[in-house]
């Protein structure tokens, strides 16, 4: 009985440990830093964009302000990676679509082909429903630009890379916090990556006011 009193008590103290440590955990703040003119950090920072979404609305960084949110690269026709990650971005949507300081922002990487009319077929196709995920379109040279030097990911067309469409695309999820910071990336197309990006945004949404 004494043992199993004491067993108990130091699961109890290890449990209360490590709640304690991941409750402190912070969230990496990813790509360069530089020193501001006051020595404080500036980090990494999503530049102003414009796009048009599945409603043929203008979408603009405005409409994440005060967000978190999470975005990828993909396009509707792709026959490798992108459904995988679709149906992955399904349950951070599940779970935080009423949630109105979390975003989703799905960029085509195919505007050719993605027309408003496409992306909002294949959204309706999903499932999704309000404001919570935008799919959106534009110049694509402005698409690939965000994608490769603010969101850190690759995105291109690529005559050779036949079996992916024609285009060579990172599978990841972005994270980015509401100063529009880089704050993680996870492997969209992994089960277990995107459990984890799901705990990160609940630690991100903790840690900012």
């Amino acid at each position: 009985m004494i043992k199993n009193i004491q067993f108990i008590f130091v699961f109890l103290i290890a449990l209360a440990a490590f709640s304690c440590s991941d409750s402190q955990r912070k969230l990496p703040y990813l790509g360069n830093k530089q020193v501001g003119e006051n020595g404080d950090t500036v980090f990494h920072t999503i530049r102003d964009f414009k796009f048009v979404n599945q409603d043929n609305d203008t979408i603009t960084n405005e409409a994440y302000k005060d967000k978190i949110y999470i975005s990828d690269f993909f396009f509707t026709s792709c026959p490798t990676i992108c459904p995988v990650m679709k149906t992955q971005m399904l349950r951070v949507y599940e779970k935080f679509k009423d949630n109105p300081q979390v975003g989703i922002l799905s960029h085509t990487i195919d505007p050719r082909h993605d027309s408003v009319q496409v992306l909002k077929a294949y959204r309706d196709r999903l499932g999704i429903k309000g404001n919570m995920w935008q799919f959106v379109t534009g110049e694509q040279d402005d698409i690939y630009e965000i994608a490769q030097k603010f969101y850190m990911v690759s995105a291109m067309e690529d005559s050779a890379a036949k079996e992916e469409g024609g285009f060579v695309h990172s599978g990841a999820f972005i994270l980015t916090d509401k100063q529009r910071h880089v704050r993680g990336m996870y492997d969209g197309t992994k089960e277990e990556e995107v459990t984890k990006l799901i705990k990160d945004i609940q630690l991100l949404l903790s840690e900012q006011p």
